[in-house]
């Protein structure tokens, strides 16, 4: 992607996730806009620092940081990195922050997180998925530790493209924006899809670190956590298949031998419970389970798992 034709970028959510694609677009030489909150004036003094075990320490300083997305520039792509639980909070920034016709891509998990944003946008904004693969956690204020992983599949959800190849066009050019920065990235056909797959890694091991205080290394260590582990995973799979999207023959196989390679890890969600903010237990948990209810299946061991961690959520923020 020449310099002349790379876009504005906009990170709505400058935590984690945010954080780690925002600083290395910026080191390829992109020109991206910051949203920060209770981080701001941190960030802003010692700008952010992203300690990557693949791609090295990288920082930046001075960072392009506001507290007001009235204040940023128009932007041509807005990655919403914030947690879902907070996505009816942040549509008036997207809009305040987007440039006409922009593109918002929600590096998100969960299931039904456009369709439950999208009301909330102009019709003129081109609203995309953005499945995140990596393990990475905020270690301070404007600092982000990078484990392992970082690649984003893509996928159009609704906007002004209305038909294939003007969908595809716009896939290709987020792909190739995160292939500049040194990621994996590729256009995936059905958001639904890519959501359900990402939901079969994060349904087991988000919850049960939660659940069990325990990270990946430790869950699939222990025979009966590991079992557990795998029996909700092909929940989710009947789960997804009763909804008309088939994952991959050995799919099961393959993410916990993924898992296994990497180093300890601590999901998103355990850290949320420990730092007493809210679980997505909507977008991860209680969406798949009623879409799974309305084509007839039923998902008892996600039930019950979703019904624990909402009994501890409540308890922890109480």
């Amino acid at each position: 992607m020449a310099q002349s034709q790379r876009p504005r970028i906009g990170i709505i959510g400058t935590g984690a996730i945010g954080g780690f694609y925002g600083v290395m677009l910026a080191r390829a030489g992109f020109d991206v806009h910051f949203l920060l909150r209770s981080e701001f004036a941190a960030v802003a003094e010692h700008g952010l620092t992203l300690n990557s075990a693949i791609h090295g320490t990288q920082h930046i300083q001075p960072v392009q940081a506001y507290q007001n997305a009235a204040d940023m520039p128009r932007c041509d792509w807005l990655l919403v990195g914030a947690k879902t639980t907070s996505n009816s909070a942040l549509a008036p920034a997207i809009i305040q922050a987007a440039a006409d016709g922009a593109k918002v891509v929600l590096l998100q998990n969960g299931l039904a997180v456009e369709e439950n944003l999208r009301p909330l946008l102009p019709a003129s904004l081109h609203l995309l998925g953005g499945l995140c693969f990596i393990c990475v956690h905020r270690a301070a204020a404007g600092v982000i530790e990078h484990q392992a992983l970082g690649a984003v599949s893509l996928a159009y959800h609704s906007g002004p493209a209305t038909d294939t190849a003007a969908q595809q066009v716009l896939l290709d050019t987020g792909v190739a924006m995160f292939k500049a920065a040194g990621l994996a990235s590729t256009a995936m056909a059905s958001i639904e899809q890519a959501r359900w797959q990402k939901l079969v890694w994060n349904i087991p091991f988000n919850g049960l670190s939660v659940l069990l205080n325990a990270d990946t290394t430790a869950l699939l260590a222990n025979a009966d956590s590991h079992a557990l582990i795998e029996a909700l995973m092909h929940e989710v799979l009947q789960g997804a298949a009763a909804c008309g999207y088939v994952v991959p023959e050995g799919f099961v196989g393959k993410m916990l031998v993924a898992t296994q390679r990497m180093l300890d890890y601590l999901p998103s969600m355990a850290h949320d419970y420990r730092q007493q903010r809210p679980l997505e237990l909507q977008a991860i948990y209680a969406e798949p389970l009623a879409a799974a209810a309305r084509a007839g299946c039923e998902m008892p061991r996600v039930q019950a798992l979703y019904q624990a961690l909402a009994f501890l959520d409540a308890q922890n923020r109480s």
